[in-house]
């Protein structure tokens, strides 16, 4: 089975080798049809504490590294960000 990549931005470094990454998904409201925004914070591993607050991330599913965190950063994709 595929892992799965998410994408998001960096909200928080001040973990050792963890960031805080916001992943936002959107999609119509099934009755309103109106566009809704969800959000959700994921915890993934940084190991070299490369990546900064505002860096946009890809995060990759892997085996639990922590209580929390089960995430790993991939790439930072600076310019899908612009």
């Amino acid at each position: 089975m595929p892992k799965r990549i998410l994408q998001g931005t960096v909200v928080s470094d001040k973990n050792d080798k963890t960031v805080v990454v916001l992943v936002e998904r959107r999609f119509t409201h099934p009755l309103f049809k109106k566009t809704v925004r969800r959000s959700k914070k994921y915890k993934a591993h940084d190991e070299t504490n490369q990546y900064k607050v505002g860096d946009f991330v890809s995060i990759e599913e892997s085996r639990p590294i922590s209580k929390d965190k089960s995430w790993v950063v991939v790439s930072s994709d600076a310019a899908a960000a612009s």
